[in-house]
């Protein structure tokens, strides 16, 4: 089995990327390569293969290539952005993903849907309805996985970007979250709060490794006090553009080689 995670270069205009739930801050460019160079070692030293997608330099949020496409197991569907500047960012991640042999499926109008709306954990597909994704690009989601063996489960999402903003999942399962950004922390089967609103994300680089933001070193010391081993990668100019560790990357683990 390969464990490759696709990543897409930092563009030109990623200063002008889109900023719905904080306030705006410029971007530093030059810093934000050197952060996603960072990012791509540190996935490196865990021993994920990256494949780069193509770049996108008209759309500024280009580098954040998980809301592109949405993987389960070997089924890839190719996502349909809720925002309209967004939508030129699929075609080069679906080249990517049937080059690698996947079987493609994609979301259609009506239906919106972001990658970063999709939280895995086992079989269950928790998918958020907020802003970006709507009650028939869910349907739509539904109707491709549950055959698959997924249960795909609606989570509402009014108070940040993207249902990943809000929570991610631990390698045994537990759900964690920034309390003040979760609607409905009751609908996970095990969920622990944490103390920082950048420490909601987290890598699963192996059953005991995890990748997480440097700006909630708090945070790292609670998973850290699980057992887990943390590494820690500075994302500053992404989180400008409410941005996290999950989005710059696409992980796909169950292709052969």
């Amino acid at each position: 089995m390969s464990t490759i995670a696709l990543v897409r270069k930092p563009g030109p205009r990623l200063d002008e990327g889109i900023v719905d739930h904080i306030e705006r801050v410029p971007v530093n460019l030059p810093l934000a390569l050197r952060q996603w160079e960072g990012y791509v070692e540190a996935l490196h030293d865990a021993g994920w293969r990256t494949h780069e997608v193509p770049p996108a330099d008209d759309c500024p949020d280009a580098v954040f290539v998980e809301d592109s496409v949405v993987m389960f197991r070997n089924v890839a569907v190719s996502t349909r952005p809720g925002a309209l500047p967004r939508r030129g960012e699929i075609a080069g991640t679906r080249q990517v993903v049937e080059e690698l042999g996947c079987s493609v499926n994609a979301i259609k109008e009506p239906g919106t849907l972001d990658g970063g709306d999709i939280l895995k954990v086992g079989d269950t597909v928790y998918v958020g309805q907020g802003g970006r994704t709507n009650p028939q690009g869910i349907a739509q989601l539904r109707a491709i996985l549950t055959p698959l063996g997924a249960r795909v489960v609606t989570v509402p999402v009014t108070k940040v970007l993207h249902l990943k903003t809000a929570v991610t999942a631990l390698p045994d399962g537990t759900v964690i979250g920034f309390p003040d950004f979760v609607d409905n922390p009751a609908i996970f089967e095990r969920f622990l709060p944490v103390p920082e609103e950048h420490g909601t994300a987290v890598l699963c680089l192996s059953d005991s490794n995890l990748l997480m933001s440097a700006s909630a070193p708090r945070t790292a010391a609670l998973l850290e006090g699980l057992g887990y081993t943390v590494t820690t990668v500075e994302i500053t100019e992404f989180e400008k553009l409410e941005g996290c560790v999950t989005c710059l990357s696409v992980r796909l683990r169950h292709l052969a080689d």
